[in-house]
């Protein structure tokens, strides 16, 4: 019977370390590959944007793969960007068409429980919100009584919108879904919905980019939560925490006034936090399977993300989205963008 019970354990054990063996990491495809695959939108102005006059994407999300790539690989440029939509990106993370999603999606429990992804830290806070032509007279979320909402298919804004009208008693109201934000915005525009309903902030990006913003009024109402955040395939520890503590670095860089231009400097700083912090001559890389400037990297390629959201979201652009006051702003300046320690 011992001898059993030693045959049977050493039969698991043998079993357990072919799994273990088997079972590589996104992290070490990516190294071995030379390449991260990062999806996100391309038709979301701030966040994820094809740019037509220069041809590239750009935005927040934009921004986040590109630290991925210059965190993992050394090389912000060693990325290649797939478009995903609402419908379609979970699947792109689970079926390995991408390592990663920065698609301005919002952390709810039923995805990482039921979809099998794990979500990295929130890098943006936002809300459901409803827009209307101004035309319309609409004034307030009471006055939309049965007209029709569209919204893009496969986000939980159909889900929001329905939970509304049974919440109001609205029977006549109806929700139409389209692929991405560039057809639902023609929806609104053309007349077959009365009003557009997503995230404000991709609200606001649609009406301040369009010919006449003023057309536009993006009601007070606020119908729910909506923070964002990107993510990675479920149970793979070593990707996401890599993940993670790249997007940390850029929270704490601003936090600790790194940035672009000063990072040189920085980086012959006699302060053991920030020597540990950028990894000068030793750091946290090897905790993550990185190189221990990974947050030097990053910040060289696109800046912390004070710079990222200015750069994408601030009052030098169209999309113009106030951080003072809200909880995108530091927490040392009233806000929820915040790293753990790094000592």
């Amino acid at each position: 019977m011992k001898l059993i019970k030693l045959l049977t354990a050493g039969v698991f054990a043998g079993l357990a370390f072919t799994a273990g063996q088997a079972s590589a990491s996104v992290l070490d495809t990516v190294k071995q590959r030379g390449t991260l695959n990062c999806g996100t939108d391309n038709t979301a102005p701030g966040f994820g944007y094809l740019n037509t006059t220069t041809g590239q994407l750009e935005g927040l999300d934009v921004d986040f793969c590109k630290a991925v790539a210059a965190a993992v690989l050394g090389d912000a440029s060693k990325v290649k960007f797939v478009t995903v939509t609402d419908k379609s990106r979970f699947d792109a993370v689970l079926t390995n068409q991408v390592d990663v999603v920065f698609a301005h999606t919002t952390l709810m429990p039923a995805r990482e429980s039921s979809i099998a992804v794990d979500f990295l830290p929130i890098n943006f806070y936002d809300g459901t919100g409803i827009m209307v032509k101004t035309d319309s007279g609409v004034e307030t979320l009471d006055d939309l009584d049965g007209a029709t909402f569209c919204t893009t298919q496969g986000s939980m804004t159909e889900t929001v919108l329905t939970s509304t009208f049974k919440a109001r008693g609205w029977q006549d109201s109806k929700v139409l879904t389209y692929e991405n934000l560039e057809k639902l915005f023609a929806a609104l525009n053309s007349g077959r919905c009365n009003a557009m309903s997503t995230d404000k902030s991709a609200l606001a990006a649609w009406a301040g980019n369009s010919p006449s913003p003023s057309d536009y009024v993006i009601l007070p109402d606020t119908l729910d939560k909506s923070p964002f955040g990107g993510f990675v395939v479920a149970n793979d520890s070593k990707w996401r925490n890599a993940l993670r503590w790249t997007i940390y670095g850029l929270f704490q860089a601003e936090e600790s006034e790194i940035t672009q231009a000063n990072l040189d400097e920085h980086l012959t700083s006699e302060d053991p936090f920030v020597q540990r912090f950028l990894g000068v001559g030793g750091g946290h890389g090897k905790d993550f399977g990185l190189s221990d400037d990974f947050v030097a990297q990053a910040i060289k390629a696109v800046g912390n993300y004070g710079e990222i959201y200015a750069r994408n979201l601030g009052p030098d652009t169209r999309m113009y989205l106030e951080r003072k006051g809200t909880p995108n702003a530091l927490w040392t300046q009233g806000g929820a963008i915040y790293s753990p320690l790094w000592n």
